[in-house]
Order: structure tokens, then C-alpha cells, then sequence
């Protein structure tokens, strides 16, 4: 955008340039050049000592590895630096480089009109009418408000804010369509859910595409598409020439390390984005490494090179810990870059509990081998009219414990990369399953964190080594039998996770009340983690947990006899229908 093109469709938006960056014909004599290294993507100025020793001076992370010579990041902030120099030190511009420097000048003064137009912003947002099917808390509005005010930035919402919702209603008020979603694998079904759940395009769900592989492909039309980080190094080399106009990182603390083939692909991508939308609950201060590798995905360079981020905010020479922390965080804050809000700052809006449906990956193959040896007693009740309606309900439940067992141990995996999620957070997990070889699982891929075990296999004196254990702080995951919870009282918990179903309502509610007890001055949050196949579809349906929601979705009062045995009625029911679907799937 030239000068005039910028006066002419922002004129009225002038006054809020600061001065150094508002169009000005300077004629004075030059005292040096300005050109553009396309290899290290940044402006370099040559001139008198007297030029570039200032230039170093005012800006020391501009010193170059020559005499004569001092280099500036190519970011929209530092480009205000230049412009301000270039009023006291003229410099002409390298004639094959003016296009790129008008754009670079432009992406800057509209980077200013926006951080200016940030504060004159309304507090709260909410999205258009018609893009998006679902309501925001105000906390959330004022997330929405903070992402349409900033095109780059890092929502650190605490674990259960709802930075999913947040970042979806962003997608829906800019029409940012189409866009790419990057999780973690084990979240690629979960977003796939919330998309279709919250998202509308001209009153419609979204068209979604999930990316199947590492070899690229031609991808249909869509206006949402999903990869998962572990296919983002495959899909490097067409990355530049996605079809997509916005990118959410979710939990982008996945992007800590550089010099991997998918840290390079995510920044390739980043590059090519208008929006950039980065999601993680574990903003990491005290590795400065870390997150500035982390903000340079958002925007590249916006803390500087590597060298001054190191000598400035770290103890120098290449030191990665950040001195103080909190003046890092205030500064992205107050930046625009950061918005974070923990669940103690919006407890008021919190309902004492939440419960949160979120559909996992699982590994289809381990499924299938461990329903082999269930295959034949599905033919058997699919053929044998002879049983009596006893030996047939007997039959029913053995195939229902089985397909709850494969379920289980196939998605518990998924289930652990959660749960570690959480733990990286700084949340206390009380971790529900029923089957003891689904706890095996758990035992084996979360054994870093050391985790405690009530199971029932345990002595007594293990059980109460085990809750002592947690509620001192020597672990922060308790594994625990769902029907082996009555009694417990661990109100540190922040966090309840089903790793498995139970068909009862009240065995949830009662693993729930081990963590939100007197004492519990936190709005507890509870995951049940559900898997798109196995028993848990009739499962979910039976508890009225069809869709992901934070409300309760069940009764909080004790329940009677009455309502126990209409319980177990329902349960009949299900296991039937799941027995029913088993047979059909078998015989396909």
C-alpha cells in the first residue's frame, strides 16, 4: 500500500499514528542505505560509523557481525524503530528493495491503528448473530474482544476456561473461514466435535477435513481443516500454499523446541496466515527458551532475536531462565500478545461444578484384536433361539464387559497424553477407570508422575498410603476403581477425569464427591473422556451424555431405591442395544 492509498482509506485514522510513522517527504541528504536480507529476514543499514555506531547505541540488538553495518528484525513493531531513526539519520532505501519496505511500512502503521483501536474496543464481545451456536460467560466475551483486537496473540486461560470456545467465536465473528485447527492428536476428534458443535457458516455446520497422513494430497474444499502436530513435518513443503486465512495452535506449548521439522512447518504456516490464534493453559515463563520460541510461531521476532531476548530478559550468554517472570508476562499482556485469566479470577462465574464430554482418539487395530475372541459368543446370540431369556441376559452382559474392556485399554493411551496435559498444568487429577487391565495401562504410561492406585486390589494400608500420598502433595494423580470410591476425602483435586464409563449416574456422582467436599473452594472440573466407537456411544446415552456441555448432567441428590433399580433398567436396555450393534458391526 502506497502513501497515498494509505491516506486516502485511512486518513481518518491518522491521528492515531504516533508521528514517526505517518507519510512525511524528507529531502534531506542521505546519510547511509537501507536494503532487505531476504536470507535472515531482516533490514540492514549501511552508512557512517557515526550512522551505524547510534544505530547500535539506540538499539543494541541491531549490532551485525560487520563494521559499518547494523541489522533490524523485519517485525512490524521494529519497522517503527527504523522509522523513527530514519527521521534523525536519513536513509535511502535500495531502489529493487521499496516495495518490500512500503509493505513492511504499511503493515506497520496498520499495526499501530490496530493497538490504538484496541483501547477504544468494548470490553465484551459477543459473535455475530447466525455464525455461532452457543453462549459465552463474560469472561469469555472479554477473550473474544481481547483475540478480534489482536491478529497474533496467546490465549493462557487456565485448564476448563473454555479457550476452545473462545477461539472458535473469534473464527465466527471475523468469518476467518477457511481455517486450520492444529492439536494434539489425542484432541483432533474433540475439535472435530466442537467445530461442528459451535461453528456456522451462513446458518449451516461447517464442512470439516480431517488430514489423514504424512504424504500430501489434493484437500477437497472446506472450511474448517484439522492436523494433528505429528503430521505438520510431512506436509512442510505445501504448507505455504494452504488454502487457509487463520491457524489455531491448540495447546502450543507443543511448539517449545526448535530445530525439528515441525517447528519449522508451524512457523512456515504461521508466515502465510493473517491470523494466528495460539491456545495453552501452561504458558511457560521460568524456561525463557521456551516461550520465546513459542511467541516467535505467533509473531516472529516480537521479542527480538535470540541473542538480545537472552542478554535482556535472561542471565545472558545464551541463558534460557528468565529472571523475573511476572514482568515478562506483564509485558506480552500489556503488548497485546497474552491474555490469561486463571479459574480463581472468574470463580464467580463458575458454577461450583462443571462436566465436560470430550470425545478422544483411540488405536482401532488394539479394538479390533481384543473383540476377536468376542466374535464367537456374537454369533452365538444372534443364532441360538434356544436360550432361556436368563442364560441370553448372562451372555449379554459377559459381551458388554468384554467391549467395555477393549474400549478402555484402546483409548487409554489417549486417555494418559490427557491427563499429562492436565499435570503439566498444575491440576490434581483423581483418574476413575473400572477395569484393572485398564489401570495396568495407566500405571505403565503415567509413571513419571508417580501415581497412587486405589483399585481394590490394594491392602488396606496401601489404600490409605495411597490418599496420604496425594493429599500431601508427594503425587498429583490418584488412580482410583469407580466403584471403589466411597469414603474417600480428597478435596485437593482441581480436576475429576473418567477414563472409563460406568452405567450408573450415581457411581459418577459419587466419584465426583471424593474431590468436591467441604473444603473444596475450587469449581471442579470433571472430563469424561469418551471414544468414538465401543461401548461408550450406549454408554454416554444412558448417563445423558450425549453432547459436551459445561453443566451438570446429572442429579447431585443421593439417590433412592427406587431410582437405583430404574437405573439398572436403562442399563439392561443399553447393554442390549450395544450387544444388538456389536452383532450387525460382526456381521458386515
Amino acid at each position: 500500500m502506497t502513501d497515498d492509498q494509505f491516506q486516502q482509506e485511512d486518513a481518518w485514522d491518522e491521528e492515531l499514528l504516533p508521528p514517526y510513522l505517518r507519510p512525511a517527504e524528507n529531502t534531506a541528504q542521505p546519510m547511509g542505505t537501507l536494503s532487505y536480507n531476504r536470507r535472515s529476514k531482516c533490514w540492514v543499514v549501511k552508512g557512517d560509523p557515526a550512522v551505524t555506531e547510534m544505530c547500535k547505541r539506540l538499539f543494541p540488538g541491531s549490532a551485525g557481525a560487520k563494521r559499518g553495518e547494523a541489522r533490524f528484525t523485519a517485525h512490524r513493531r521494529i519497522i517503527g524503530d527504523l522509522c523513527w531513526l530514519m527521521m534523525r539519520f536519513p536513509l535511502e532505501v535500495k531502489l529493487k528493495d521499496l516495495p518490500l519496505w512500503d509493505q513492511a511500512v504499511s503493515e506497520a502503521r496498520q499495526y499501530a491503528i490496530r493497538q490504538a483501536r484496541a483501547a477504544q474496543m468494548p470490553a465484551r464481545t459477543t459473535p455475530p448473530e447466525g455464525s455461532f451456536h452457543g453462549e459465552l460467560m463474560d469472561f469469555q466475551q472479554e477473550g473474544l474482544s481481547f483475540l478480534l483486537q489482536h491478529d497474533r496473540c496467546l490465549l493462557a486461560d487456565e485448564m476448563g476456561l473454555g479457550k476452545t470456545v473462545q477461539a472458535l467465536a473469534c473464527i465466527a465473528s471475523e468469518r476467518a473461514l477457511p481455517v486450520l485447527i492444529i492439536p494434539p492428536a489425542h484432541l483432533t476428534r474433540n475439535w472435530q466435535e466442537e467445530t461442528a458443535r459451535f461453528l456456522r457458516v451462513e446458518g449451516r455446520v461447517p464442512s470439516i477435513h480431517v488430514i489423514r497422513g504424512l504424504k500430501p494430497y489434493d484437500l477437497p474444499e472446506a472450511d474448517v481443516y484439522i492436523m494433528h502436530y505429528l503430521l505438520l513435518r510431512g506436509w512442510k513443503q505445501v504448507l505455504k500454499d494452504f488454502p487457509v486465512r487463520a491457524v489455531i495452535f491448540d495447546e502450543i506449548q507443543e511448539l517449545r523446541h526448535t530445530g525439528t521439522e515441525k517447528y519449522s512447518a508451524a512457523s512456515l504456516l504461521s508466515e502465510e496466515c493473517s491470523r494466528v490464534i495460539g491456545l495453552s493453559g501452561t504458558p511457560i515463563y521460568n524456561k525463557g527458551g521456551e516461550i520465546w520460541n513459542v511467541i516467535n510461531i505467533l509473531d516472529f521476532h516480537f521479542l527480538g532475536d535470540w541473542e538480545s531476548f537472552s542478554r535482556e530478559w535472561c542471565y545472558g550468554y545464551g541463558s534460557a531462565v528468565v529472571i523475573k517472570p511476572d514482568v515478562l508476562g506483564a509485558y506480552l499482556k500489556r503488548e497485546g500478545l497474552m491474555l490469561r485469566r486463571t479459574k480463581q479470577e472468574v470463580l464467580k462465574e463458575l458454577p461450583p461444578k462443571r462436566r465436560l464430554v470430550q470425545e478422544l482418539d483411540w488405536n482401532d487395530k488394539l479394538y479390533a484384536q481384543m473383540m476377536a475372541p468376542v466374535l464367537p459368543m456374537l454369533k452365538k446370540w444372534k443364532q441360538d433361539g434356544e436360550m432361556t431369556p436368563s442364560q441370553r441376559a448372562i451372555l449379554e452382559e459377559s459381551i458388554s464387559q468384554q467391549a467395555r474392556q477393549a474400549t478402555g485399554i484402546a483409548k487409554a493411551p489417549y486417555v494418559c497424553q490427557f491427563v499429562r496435559m492436565l499435570l503439566d498444568g498444575g491440576e490434581k487429577v483423581l483418574l476413575f477407570a473400572h477395569h484393572h487391565a485398564v489401570m495396568d495401562v495407566y500405571r505403565q504410561e503415567l509413571k513419571s508422575f508417580s501415581p497412587g492406585f486405589i483399585t481394590g486390589r490394594e491392602t488396606s494400608a496401601d489404600k490409605t498410603k495411597a490418599v496420604e500420598r496425594f493429599m500431601s502433595g508427594h503425587t498429583d494423580v490418584l488412580c482410583i476403581s469407580l466403584r471403589a470410591a466411597s469414603g474417600l476425602n480428597l478435596q485437593r483435586a482441581t480436576c475429576v477425569v473418567f477414563g472409563e464409563l460406568d452405567w450408573s449416574p450415581a457411581v459418577h456422582a459419587q466419584a465426583e464427591d471424593r474431590a468436591h467436599r467441604i473444603g473444596q473452594e475450587d469449581s471442579l472440573l470433571c472430563y469424561y473422556l469418551v471414544s468414538p466407537q465401543g461401548s461408550d456411544a450406549e454408554m454416554q446415552e444412558a448417563l445423558g451424555l450425549k453432547v459436551s456441555q459445561f453443566v451438570g448432567l446429572m442429579g447431585d441428590q443421593p439417590v433412592t431405591q427406587q431410582e437405583a433399580a430404574e437405573a439398572a433398567n436403562v442399563a439392561r436396555t443399553h447393554v442390549e442395544k450395544l450387544v444388538r450393534r456389536l452383532a450387525d458391526a460382526a456381521d458386515q
